[in-house]
This record gives structure tokens, sequence and C-alpha cells, in this order.
């Protein structure tokens, strides 16, 4: 009997196990049929979201009808970009998106729903590069932006910006080809007017012909032909939409930004607003700057110049003018440096390579806040403004930089924080008559933030970025004149004139008194410019990548200052703000700016 009860219940484990794979099939297959249904609903859902408010014009959709797998890869000018491609082609597209928005539970159920997948991008992936490949093999279509965000201007890869690595090298491993597509005018649909009834924004989508992978080349050359034929192609398809529709320059791709039109603080000021809001606005920062620029003057009091002091300066400046801006800003390399980032610590110090008569400011301290990938993650440097009150706020930006995948190095600029010296205020000392303290407080602090680059570097950081304001700025903007790969540099409120923060700004006074009794002129000072002034400089780093971000009521960087540096830094993007040099919603806008850029 107990044999007979083994027999029989060894065959039933034998019929269960046979039935597992169909059930896992059957299981399998009823998910693919969900996320299909998913799919197509929410597609329904899109064509008559946008059916009242958009008109879509194609060209050569057929293209992407083909059957088979294949990579679609188009540009980038708004989040209705997805939508809208997904509703001119027929065939299922499984979009590549950004992982910041999977953390949000409901969006990313929704996703998943409709199979998209998540990318990191700012780092290669091997999940999203195994799942894309794995779907590009089985026939789906994948779709993917490669400019790893929303681009305009020359940012764009329509104006020529070269392509973000990784959809050549999908499609030559997958085996698959690459279908371009332009898509322009979607980002008319920021702007509420749009959104009434029967206004219908004309939106252009252009399908490109299949490009091979070139499975014949070697795999660099294959992937470099990849690349060079998808460039053309995008720009012929621009050029193309152009022609055929007679577009105007409102029709061609602007910031977010710009097409909401009015937005509280971003909104630019027409000249002669006079509007009460505006007079308000106005009003209120003017007498924040004054109170604070008379502060400044009253601790400027303190400092005087002495009868040596027009040698000493032509002495500086005679040196100085032989060297140029690498020389001048020159970081020696600081092994035990790098060890102290590889160690984890959360604050590092170490001895300055520029010596000052004031200990305290010998000793150069950085805040390193990591986050979960470690030292090896890009790495945004957070450098603050002079006479910054506390670093509490720039502490909650660390975190949030975290939280994208960054680490954030808060440093304490020459004469700052830690390195007050004993019977200062915070940050008097970098700023005052003594123009070489200045200078060398300038050139302390941008050596510094050199060598932490050096230091992380070393620990396999590849990527960096600057988010710097007023005297943070005008350090930032020194560095992007010696350092070439740099992702992006945002600069709030800068100071980038040296000649009108001298001579001009309500800040400098006291220190303009001093140096007339000094007998140091305008000329000598301007022997320096080439080292300390950017407005007289060229960046070493792409243009595209820096964000300037202007005050409209700011008399210490006035807005003025700040377009000049833009113009001439040809191809860098403008940002204004609402207020006086000091305020709190420029760094919010700023930050705000860089997600909209793909920055972030």
């Amino acid at each position: 009997m107990g044999t007979g009860n083994y027999d029989t219940t060894f065959k039933k484990a034998i019929s269960l196990k046979k039935s597992f794979p169909i059930a896992r099939k059957w299981r399998k297959t009823r998910k693919v049929e969900i996320k299909t249904a998913s799919y197509r609903a929410g597609k329904l859902l899109t064509k008559l979201m946008f059916a009242g408010v958009a008109r879509v014009h194609l060209v050569e959709h057929e293209n992407a009808n083909r059957t088979g797998g294949f990579l679609l890869a188009a540009n980038h000018i708004s989040h209705f970009d997805p939508f809208l491609i997904s509703l001119a082609v027929r065939r299922k597209i499984d979009w590549m998106t950004m992982a910041e928005f999977f953390r949000f539970s409901v969006l990313g159920f929704f996703l998943r729903a409709i199979d998209a997948f998540p990318a990191e991008r700012d780092r290669a992936d091997r999940k999203t590069i195994r799942t894309a490949i794995e779907r590009l093999k089985g026939g789906r279509v994948v779709g993917l932006f490669p400019e790893g965000g929303i681009r305009d201007g020359v940012r764009s890869l329509l104006e020529g910006a070269p392509l973000r690595p990784g959809a050549a090298t999908l499609a030559h491993i997958a085996g698959v080809p690459i279908l371009p597509c332009v898509i322009l005018g979607s980002d008319r649909l920021y702007s509420i007017k749009q959104w009434l009834p029967l206004r219908r924004t004309p939106i252009w989508i252009a399908f490109g012909n299949p490009i091979s992978h070139f499975p014949e080349l070697p795999k660099l050359q294959a992937r470099e032909r990849i690349e060079s034929e998808l460039a053309a192609q995008f720009k012929n398809l621009y050029a193309r939409l152009q022609q055929t529709f007679r577009l105007t320059t409102d029709d061609l791709p602007h910031p977010p930004r710009e097409r909401f039109e009015v937005r509280g603080h971003v909104r630019a000021l027409k000249s002669g607003d006079v509007s009460p809001h505006s007079k308000i606005a106005r009003f209120a920062a003017s007498r924040i700057d004054g109170f604070l620029c008379a502060s400044m003057n009253l601790l400027q009091s303190r400092h005087r110049l002495n009868g040596s002091s027009r040698a000493e300066m032509e002495r500086y400046v005679v040196e100085c003018e032989r060297l140029t801006a690498q020389e001048y800003y020159a970081a020696p390399d600081d092994v035990d440096l790098a060890k102290a980032f590889g160690d984890g610590r959360a604050t590092i110090a170490w001895r300055s390579p520029i010596k000052t008569q004031f200990p305290a400011n010998n000793i150069a301290r950085a805040d390193f806040f990591r986050c979960a990938q470690g030292t090896n993650a890009p790495t945004v440097f957070l450098l603050h403004a002079l006479m910054s009150t506390s670093p509490i706020g720039h502490r909650r930006y660390a975190e949030y930089f975290n939280e994208l995948g960054w680490n954030a190095c808060f440093l304490h600029l020459p004469y700052h924080f830690s390195r007050v010296p004993r019977g200062y205020w915070n940050g008097e000392l970098a700023i005052t008559c003594d123009l070489i303290r200045n200078a060398e407080g300038l050139r302390q602090g941008v050596i510094e933030v050199r060598q932490v680059m050096g230091a992380l570097r070393e620990r396999g950081c590849r990527e960096f970025g600057v988010l710097a304001t007023s005297y943070g700025g005008w350090i930032g903007a020194l560095l992007a004149m010696v350092e070439r790969d740099l992702g992006f540099v945002a600069l709030m409120a800068p100071i980038v004139n040296i000649e009108h923060a001298i001579w001009a700004s309500p800040a400098a006074r006291l220190i303009r008194r001093e140096l007339h009794r000094a007998n140091i002129e305008q000329s000598l000072v301007a022997r320096h410019f080439h080292l300390s002034s950017p407005l007289h400089n060229q960046p070493l780093c792409d243009c595209a990548r820096v964000l300037f971000a202007s005050g409209e009521f700011d008399s210490i960087a006035p807005a003025e200052q700040i377009e000049a540096i833009q113009r001439k830094w040809r191809g860098s993007e403008l940002l204004r703000i609402r207020q006086g040099h000091f305020g709190y919603w420029m760094m919010r806008e700023t930050i705000a700016r860089l997600k909209e850029r793909g920055d972030l």
C-alpha cells in the first residue's frame, strides 16, 4: 500500500512539473496581452487629448510602419514628443524613459504598463542596455532620444550638436536598423493658450530612411558610420520640414521656459514695463540690494591701503602679465587629497597651495555629499556667494543632487566659513581695496576646485558640473576658462566684468575711494583682466554648456553685464529672473532649467 501511494504521488509530481512551463507560458502571454491593451488604451486616450489641440503633419510616415525590430531615434524638444510620435506610428513603441519618472509610484506603474523601461542618463546602465537589445532582437520597436534630454538651439542635434553615444551601439549589437525622426512644433504646447478649443497647434513629424547597422564593417567603423549617417539625416529632415512647410522662426524649437509666456518670477520684463507688480518687485529688490551694499561698504571702512600699495600692485601686475590663465591657475597634484575622497569622509581638509598671511585661510575645506553610486558618479560643485550667511541651503540642494545620482561638493571658498580669520566677518577679506589679496583669493578658489577635480578623476569621476552664485559665479566663470570637461556651468548673478565691479558697483564705493587715494588707476588694474575678468576672456569648455542667470533688478551684477558676456560667450544661454542680486528664486529656476536642458 505504501509503495502504491508513493507511485501515485510521484506521478502527480511529474504531471505538475510538466504543467509548469504551460502555466508560465500562459502567464507570460496574459501579461503581454494586458500590456498591449494598456498601450492601446493609453494611445486612444492620448489621441482624444491631442485631437482638439494639435494638427499633425507627417512626412514619409510609411517608413515608420516597417516590419521587424528597429530603433526609433528622435530629437527632443518637449515632454509631449513621445506621445505625439507614438500617435504617428501604428506599431507599439517601447520608449526608453528617464529613470527619475519611475520613482513616482503612479507614473512608474503607468510607464511599466505600456512597456516603457528606465534609463539612467548619467551612466551606462547594463540592465537598460540588455533590455533594449532583447526587445530589438525580439522584433519590437524601441524609441529613444539620443540627445539625452530636451534640447534647442545650438545644443540640439538639429543644429549640429554632437550625438550622445548609445544609439549606434544599441543598433549595432542588436543587428537592427535605426529610423531617424524629427519633430517640430510640440514645444508650443507648453503655452496654455495653445490648449484653448479649436486652436489646433500645427505639429510636424518627419521620418527618415532606415540606417543599416552595417554588419559587414568592423565594430568601430560601423558605429561611426551609423552616427555620421544619423546626424546627416537629422539635419536633412530638419531642413526638409522647414522648406516644405515654410516654417518661421517661431515654429522652430524654443526653450520650454520661453513657451510658457508668463510665469511669475521668470518672466522676462519688457522695456518700459510699468505694471504695479513690476514697480513693487523693483522697489523691494533695490531696497534689499541697497541695504546689503551699505553693509558691505561699512565693512570696507575697516580696510586701508598704505603708501607702498601702488608699487606693490605694479610689481604684481608685471609678474602676472607674463602668465597665461593655465599657468596662473595651475593646480598641483595632491595624493593625500585623492586618498581622502576614497576614505569616504564627509568633510575633506587639505593645505591650500596658495599661502596667505592668515593661517585659517591656508586650510582648504570641502563638504562632500556622496550619492549611492559613489565617487565615480558625476559631481557638481556648489560655489557660494560672497559673505554667504549659511551653508544650510546648499546642503539641501546637495541632497537633491544626490537623489538625481550626482555627488555634490560644497567648497568653503577663501576667507569664508571655516576659513575666516579671527576678528573678521565671514567673507570680509575676500573682496577689499587690497586688489592683490582679492586676485590671490580668486586664484586660490579656482586652484582648489581644480585640485578636487583632479582627486575625483583619480577616483573614477569623469563628469563635472558647476552651480555657482555671485562671488562663487566669478570663480566658476574663471574655472570655465581653464577646464574643458565641464558638463554644465550654471552661473547665477556672477561677477563677470571686473571693470564695472570695481569702478561702478554700489558695493565698491569705499574700495574706489581707497584706490584713488593710493593712485591706483583703472589702466593699471586692467592689465590683470586677462586672468581675472571673465568678460575679457573666452571659456575653454563648450559655450553651449554655460547657463547664465541674471536678476532683472540687480545693481551689483547688472543684467546688461550678464547679457554682454552671454553674447560674447557665443552659444551660452541666458535666464532672466525677477529679482535683485540677492534672492532665492534664482537657484530654484536655474536648477529647473538645467533639468529641462537635460544637464541633470
